[in-house]
């Protein structure tokens, strides 16, 4: 039970809340200390997935924990992120958006509870659902979304303290930066969208009486 990448899915989950409270607290260093501990939780779920199963420490505590702490680490990022942006949409308007759309982080949201709902369904019949190439890039974009949406959080609130408001080379960051996060929003929203659509069509047959799938 206490293998390696079940201690590091534990310290994910443990991170959340950290990840969640920090972007209220005034000033950068607290965003910018979330944007450093979502790095980390974010490379670690890449790192003990691989790590199980290089070392064949795959176990059922680490399936039933791994999923959940992806989701606790989605609630914990977009609640502060939708927020904040709606709030002080002034300070940390992003180009295109102004704020992080209501309906973006519902869809984010929602596409998760459906998935695990559909997998969980299709378990019951007999199917697992692997994680596909889709999935897995729209894991990846969505991540690099809230990693750069936080960190935008950490550098809008440095410009003042730092004296970077009239700075020129700061402009241009902030035109980047800004611009960055808008295209890896809509980036990840329409792969969020693809990559369910994809999943039920690959598993059309579970909708019909008779499908093709070797039941367990």
């Amino acid at each position: 039970m206490w293998t390696v990448p079940n201690i590091i899915t534990i310290v994910r989950i443990c991170f959340t809340p950290v990840i969640a409270l920090l972007p209220f607290i005034e000033g950068y260093w607290p965003k910018l200390i979330a944007f450093v501990v979502f790095l980390i939780a974010a490379i670690s779920d890449l790192f003990d997935g691989w790590y199980a199963r290089r070392s064949n420490q795959v176990t059922d505590l680490g399936k039933l924990l791994d999923p959940i702490a992806d989701k606790l680490l989605l609630f914990a990022t977009l609640i502060p992120i939708y927020w904040i942006s709606s709030t002080r949409q002034h300070d940390y308007a992003i180009p295109l958006w102004g704020s992080v759309p209501f309906w973006v982080c519902l869809l984010l949201v929602g596409r998760e509870v459906a998935m695990t709902a559909f997998r969980f369904w299709a378990r019951r019949k007999g199917v697992v659902i692997p994680a596909g190439g889709a999935g897995k890039l729209k894991t990846v974009i969505q991540n690099v979304f809230i990693g750069a949406t936080i960190a935008w959080f950490a550098f809008r609130d440095a410009r003042k303290p730092l004296g970077w408001e009239h700075n020129r080379y700061a402009y241009y960051w902030n035109q980047f930066h800004g611009g960055f996060v808008a295209v890896t929003l809509a980036v990840a929203a329409l792969l969020t969208v693809y990559s369910f659509v994809l999943y039920i069509y690959r598993n059309r047959a579970l909708f019909t009486d008779r499908h093709p799938y070797p039941r367990h």
